[in-house]
């Protein structure tokens, strides 16, 4: 194995059963040819989870009655409710669903800042939206201070000590996402949670890991925490649910429930056996690649041996990118183009590279890939999905360009040579 810091590269013939295990790699539908570069936005999708949704979704019976299907199709949940757990590497606890990973992380803030004593909640200023709304709504719902972890312009994330330092006796929650979406920096959350009890033994901390889930292992037994959450959708699989995770003591906390059910279901209604038959199939996947460098029947074991990869394949994918080859300059290297929050180590990062042009504006930068069949996505301070974000690191704007571990060298390659024609608009 080459030096793991710059990434390994899957094999050509790995690389085609992966390419040829989802849909639209190299292709847009209607326009043909093109490069679909804003996988951060969400992602390729694997046929098996679009084919199994349908399949499963197309079944009129209620999962909940006694007969043959009501049984298959509660299997079917039990094997995706168990999935949860393998990608999370979570032991007990309870599986939340929801129509987005959005409204998951708001009923998580709510049952943990209503029902936990405490003056303070914490978070942090790189947040998704989704994730510091619910904490700035319930702390000034119910009269908390809010404290926001200030971000680091050179690693483009937040560091420990930014976020420990904020944490005292009275703090009730601390809420961080496991990476930025717009940086792709990797907090240390491992650390977070070890240095943060070590001040208050039984502080609720919950993460937002939508952006990192698809690209890197999670394992809770490393990083306790009382709630986690991901979008089905930006992993491979398909729109319509958001799913959480909750530690024992945080699912039993008082929360919307049928009054009849355990004190820990945070189930709704009726299930949807379809979304959980996705994460089966997302998780089968994963393990798919993973039984391709080891021989295991632990299931959980498979997946973290291919999620391993896949960050190995995006790292070396990332680092073509930036660092270019002996064939085309990258983009560190490229004249008119600037690489923001450009963090030298690579195993810190998620694949998200933000860059500008001397020549032209965000938007405009993004139409003009468009033109050359490059999908590539622009973060502006005008978008309360980026203005925090993006202000703390004194920045008005990026392009923000996030492949996915099914690219190849040579997407990236044809990406740089369209980069270069942009430079000399």
């Amino acid at each position: 194995m080459s030096d793991v810091s710059n990434g390994v590269f899957f094999s050509d013939e790995l690389l085609k059963e992966i390419k040829d295990s989802f849909f639209y790699v190299d292709n847009d539908p209607t326009i043909g040819r093109r490069l679909f570069f804003d996988n951060a936005g969400g992602s390729f999708r694997l046929k098996k989870a679009v084919e199994q949704f349908a399949k499963i979704d197309a079944i009129p019976d209620c999962p909940e009655r006694i007969h043959k299907m009501a049984l298959y199709l509660q299997k079917i949940q039990d094997n995706g409710t168990d999935d949860v757990k393998i990608i999370f590497n979570a032991k007990g606890g309870s599986v939340f669903t929801s129509l987005t990973a959005s409204q998951a992380m708001f009923d998580m803030v709510r049952a943990i800042a209503e029902n936990v004593s405490g003056s303070n909640m914490i978070t942090s200023v790189l947040e998704h939206p989704s994730a510091y709304d619910p904490m700035e709504y319930y702390a000034k719902k119910l009269g908390k201070e809010l404290r926001v972890a200030k971000s680091n312009p050179i690693t483009g994330g937040v560091d420990v000590d930014e976020v420990v330092k904020l944490v005292d006796k009275d703090t009730c929650i601390l809420s961080v996402m496991y990476a930025s979406n717009i940086s792709g920096a990797i907090y240390d959350i491992e650390n977070i949670v070890k240095k943060a009890r070590e001040i208050k033994p039984d502080l609720y901390i919950i993460v937002d890991a939508v952006q990192h889930a698809p690209h890197d292992v999670i394992d809770l037994q490393k990083t306790p925490v009382d709630g986690i959450n991901f979008a089905p959708y930006k992993f491979f699989g398909c729109r319509g649910s958001g799913i959480a995770w909750l530690s024992d003591r945080a699912a039993v906390l008082p929360h919307h429930k049928l009054i009849a059910k355990k004190a820990g279901e945070w189930e709704l209604g009726s299930p949807a056996p379809a979304q959980f038959a996705v994460v089966t199939e997302i998780v089968n996947y994963v393990c798919f690649i993973g039984g391709k460098f080891i021989s295991s029947s632990d299931r959980r074991e498979l997946f973290a041996c291919g999620m391993s990869h896949i960050a190995l394949q995006e790292r070396a994918l990332m680092s073509t990118m930036l660092n270019g080859t002996d064939e085309i300059t990258g983009l560190r290297n490229m004249r008119g183009v600037t690489v923001f929050l450009d963090y030298k180590d690579f195993t810190k990062k998620d694949f998200i590279v933000a860059m500008g042009f001397e020549n032209l504006g965000y938007t405009q930068a993004v139409r003009e890939y468009e033109k050359r069949g490059v999908i590539v996505y622009e973060r502006i301070n005008t978008s309360p999905y980026s203005k925090r974000m993006l202000e703390s690191f004194n920045m008005d704007g990026a392009i923000r360009v996030s492949p996915l571990h099914c690219n190849s060298k040579a997407d990236i390659d044809e990406f740089l040579k369209v980069t270069m024609e942009l430079t000399t608009l």
